[in-house]
């Protein structure tokens, strides 16, 4: 799995397709899309012009790409294995890389219907991982607890310095599940911070770069979103530089439980 991902949230058709195609220009190698979102058709298109262009000077095939999709809600198994179906047809890529359950909703019994449809299109080679995304720790414990076929590999939640979910990223990591920080760079809220500001100095970064950096060293992928063909560079930018352990306390110290989005880490 790539360690940093371009996110495509709330981007839309011709959006969407420069986007990808920036982000794989600029060495990008993992995509993160969703039902949710109404832009798998343009990601996977732009994903598969890219492979045919001049662009591609590393002669990248598509299993040197990663793709993430999910699915919009939970359902009965027979929906669920329907609607993954539809989402591999819509990328056009033959499989999806990594399929997650977008979130918790629906109750016990249609969060492991669903799972069980996610097993089965492993299974059948529609997709190679699956993982979940929003969930709780109850909501791992009771996906865990059901011994399911296939353990979820990744839970993808919101996680920046103010927002640090220390409780539920350090549940993840003990049972190797893979957090993948959505919203690394808290929707740019607070990148006017004192302490962001002051470090992003100190280290010659952005304060996107910066907070970029702070997730992959806490072992998460983080899923930095843009449309811009230069941040979405820069982003990315980050091998020449890590952060102070003291630098990294005090970012964590920064947490104030910011939800920029949604937060159904909680819902039963």
């Amino acid at each position: 799995m790539p360690t940093i991902h371009l996110g495509v949230y709330l981007t839309r058709g011709q959006e969407t397709y420069r986007a990808v195609k920036y982000a794989l220009e600029a060495g990008y190698r993992g995509i993160d899309s969703a039902q949710m979102y109404g832009n798998e058709k343009e990601t996977g298109q732009a994903i598969l012009d890219f492979l045919a262009s001049d662009a591609n000077t590393n002669a990248l095939r598509r299993e040197d790409i990663h793709l993430t999709s999910k699915l919009a809600s939970n359902s009965t198994y027979d929906a669920a294995r329907k609607s993954i179906k539809a989402s591999v047809e819509r990328c056009g890529l033959g499989y999806i890389d990594l399929f997650l359950l977008h979130s918790p909703y629906g109750g016990r019994e249609l969060r492991l219907e669903s799972w069980r449809a996610v097993e089965d299109a492993i299974r059948d080679g529609e997709v190679r991982i699956g993982g979940v995304s929003n969930y709780g720790v109850k909501h791992l414990q009771e996906l865990l607890d059901s011994e399911p076929r296939i353990r979820p590999a990744v839970n993808q939640i919101e996680v920046h310095p103010f927002n640090t979910r220390m409780d539920l990223t350090s549940f993840c990591q003990e049972h190797d599940i893979v957090v993948e920080a959505y919203a690394p760079l808290a929707r740019a809220m607070r990148m006017k911070h004192a302490a962001v500001v002051s470090l992003s100095r100190k280290y010659s970064c952005t304060p996107a770069q910066l907070l970029v950096r702070w997730s992959l060293q806490h072992g998460y992928v983080p899923l930095p979103k843009s449309t811009n063909k230069e941040r979405i560079k820069s982003n990315a930018d980050i091998g020449g530089f890590s952060i102070d352990e003291e630098d990294m306390a005090t970012l964590d110290e920064l947490d104030e439980y910011l939800v920029t989005d949604w937060d159904p880490t909680d819902c039963p």
